[in-house]
Formats: C-alpha cells, sequence, structure tokens
C-alpha cells in the first residue's frame, strides 16, 4: 500500500505541474542556475588548496568536532572568518542549513518565540519548526518586510511571557526575490524589548556579494545583527556554514545544539577551499565588480522591456526573478530560454507563493558581454 500512496502524491504532483527531477545542466549552455556568483568553484587557487589539503590531512575528520574531529585547519578558517566578519567567534558547519537548524534549535528556550520573515529560507523554517517540538518555543512570521508587525508581534510575545526571549530572524538577501531585508528597521524592533529579543539573519546570499571586501549587507550598515550565519556554498565556490556570535553564543551552540554535536566535522579540504576564497576576495576585487556591471546592466535592460525587475540601486543583488504567475508560465519560459541556449529554472510552490511561480536567473561574474546580449535578446517582450 505504501508503494501505491507515494505513487499517488507523485502523480498529483505532476498533475499540478509541480513535479520536478534533478538534471545536470549541457555545458554548452549560458548557465544561469548557479549560485556561484562570483565564479569561483573552479578558480585553480580553490582547487589547489583542495587537493593539498586532501593529500595533507586526509579527505575526511574522522569524527564530530567534540569527539576528536576538530582540526587545525578547522580552527584557523573560524578565527579568519570571525574576523572578516567583525565577530568574536565563528563555528563551522557541513552546511548552510546545518549552521540555521543548529543556532535555532540549540539557542530559543521554553516559552521563547522565533519570529521569522515569511519569506526566510527553508532552513530557518524548517528549524523553527523543529524547536517548537523539542523545547516548547512558539514560532510566527511576519508579513515579508513588515517590521511593524514584527515589532506588533514581538511585543505582544512578550507582554504574555515577560520573562522570555524574541528571536527575530530573517534573510538579508531572499533568494527567490533578490531584494533585501530592512535590517535597521529590525534592529530597531529588536531595540525596542529591553534586551529581551536577538536578531539573526542569514547572510547565505549577501555573503561575498555585498559589503566591505563581500563581507556581506550587515558589515555595509555597520554591524546591526546579533548572530549572523552564512554559507560557502554561493559566492565562496566551495561548502559549509559559517555561525559568527559571541563567543557565548557560540559556547551554547557547541554544548546545545544536537544537529553540530552529533555530526561528523567538515572535511579538511572544504575548510582549506574556504580560506582560499578568502584569499580570493581580498586579492581579486574586480570579481566583485565585474558582477555589480552585469547586475546593473541585465536589471536596467530588463526593465526597460517591460519586465517588473527593481532596478540595482533598490536591489543590487545578482538574483533576478522574472514572475510569470502559475506554474505551466514559469515552465513555459524555463523551456523558451533552454531552447535558446540558455539554462534558467522555472521556480514553482511550494518553494515560492501561489500565484508567484517564476524563472529566476542567477548572474555571475563569468558571463561575457555577448552572454548578456544574447539573454537579453531571448528576453525580449
Amino acid at each position: 500500500m505504501w508503494r501505491e500512496r507515494l505513487s499517488e502524491r507523485l502523480r498529483a504532483q505532476r498533475e499540478r505541474g509541480l513535479l520536478r527531477a534533478a538534471r545536470p545542466i549541457d555545458d554548452h549552455r549560458i548557465d544561469l542556475t548557479s549560485n556561484d556568483y562570483l565564479a569561483l568553484r573552479r578558480h585553480p587557487a580553490l582547487v589547489e588548496a583542495v587537493r593539498r589539503a586532501a593529500t595533507e590531512l586526509g579527505v575526511g575528520a574522522g569524527a564530530s568536532r567534540l569527539a576528536g574531529g576538530t582540526l587545525p585547519i578547522h580552527q584557523r578558517l573560524e578565527r579568519r572568518f570571525a574576523q572578516f566578519k567583525n565577530a568574536e567567534r565563528a563555528l563551522l558547519t557541513p552546511t548552510g542549513y546545518h549552521a540555521n537548524l543548529s543556532v535555532l534549535t540549540a539557542l530559543p528556550d521554553a516559552g521563547d518565540c522565533i519570529l521569522a520573515d515569511k519569506l526566510a529560507h527553508a532552513s530557518i523554517i524548517d528549524a523553527a519548526r523543529l524547536a517548537t517540538a523539542m523545547r516548547a518555543v512558539t514560532f510566527r512570521t511576519f508579513p515579508h518586510k513588515d517590521a511593524p508587525r514584527a515589532h506588533e508581534l514581538a511585543h505582544r510575545h512578550l507582554a504574555q511571557a515577560p520573562e522570555s526571549t524574541v528571536w527575530i530572524v530573517t534573510d538579508t538577501v531572499f533568494s527567490m526575490d533578490g531584494d533585501l531585508a530592512d535590517l535597521p528597521a529590525l534592529a530597531a524592533v529588536r531595540d525596542t524589548c529591553a534586551g529581551r529579543a536577538c536578531l539573526i539573519i542569514d547572510e547565505a546570499h549577501a555573503t561575498g556579494v555585498l559589503g566591505p571586501q563581500g563581507a556581506g549587507l550587515d558589515a555595509q550598515l555597520g554591524h546591526l545583527a546579533d548572530i549572523a550565519v552564512a554559507t560557502a556554498s554561493k559566492a565562496l565556490g566551495a561548502l559549509g556554514g559559517l555561525i559568527t556570535a559571541p563567543a557565548l553564543v557560540c559556547e551554547a551552540i557547541e554544548n546545545f545544539a544536537r544537529a553540530h554535536i552529533y555530526t561528523t566535522a567538515v572535511p579538511p579540504a572544504q575548510a582549506a577551499a574556504i580560506d582560499a576564497a578568502l584569499d580570493v576576495l581580498r586579492d581579486e576585487p574586480d570579481r566583485r565588480e565585474r558582477l555589480t556591471a552585469i547586475t546593473r546592466r541585465v536589471r536596467g535592460a530588463l526593465a526597460a522591456q517591460g519586465w517588473p525587475v527593481a532596478p540595482s540601486e533598490t536591489d543590487p543583488t545578482p538574483i533576478i526573478p522574472l514572475i510569470v504567475g502559475d506554474p505551466e508560465r514559469a515552465v513555459a519560459l524555463a523551456t523558451k530560454l533552454h531552447d535558446a541556449g540558455i539554462a534558467a529554472p522555472a521556480i514553482r510552490p511550494p518553494t515560492v507563493p501561489p500565484g508567484t511561480a517564476r524563472v529566476r536567473l542567477s548572474l555571475h561574474a563569468a558571463l561575457t558581454d555577448d552572454d548578456l546580449e544574447h539573454l537579453c535578446k531571448a528576453l525580449t517582450r
């Protein structure tokens, strides 16, 4: 019976136009699917760092962080990343998803409230839901970028539970819309809570792209958040999550985060790749400059063609959603681009809200001027 039930669920998914399947990207197409914004995953410095670390230290860490898996290369990277993010400490985790899971299941306690932007990444939502089961934590969302509503919900919770803490959580760059969080407004909400609120940010799509030397939106705004999560799997071209926070927070995660305690430490080559990526960020600023120029050009061209694309002055990110509404139209647009030699994914519910299916363009620094001209021509309305 269980096989029939699974088949029925997949059939219903297919009928709704929501069935998914993983497929490799043809190397001959213009790739707009990748989050490798600075085109670092094939950078010779990262490749050599991985080769050397694997040769010298092996391909695995051998144990969890607290049971002997912590290596000097992990600690060196954590010290460097903490300095990069202007934080007291950093913790390296296997992925960004894992980092959010660690933070939000370790820090909130019984009676607390996790208050997240409604469009926060799935890893934030999943972690918050798990926290409600583990420690009787309340989980609420506020409408996208609606700080006044966040203020209302935070103070309502604190009025009912005055000894509790409200954990305000948001992405800084939203992965499906490419827009920016209003961090000053959320920091102001936190500051009205008299020490009973903490601002947690996910800088996955901002790290490497925004801020001084790519340190992120929070660094660009003067470091407003209390705790930040980043990932190396986007602009840094590698893999791994990084939590930056006060030392007290990192110690709490090491002691209370089951996701951190009971998983094997990241391979040494993974840490070496992230370290090499930080070198490239420092030594090759032209990559970020090229990405900025590409973003301005494409956003401007598409807006001129009538696409509802935000200008780079408000959304200076390489994530550009072409919202068409229903899933069938999104698939049709992705197919049109595929036929023109361009790989760009159709994004459909539940990844995005119903009625907002889209094709997501993910720009990167390796795109040529000819690539950009071809893309804009293919999207002429």
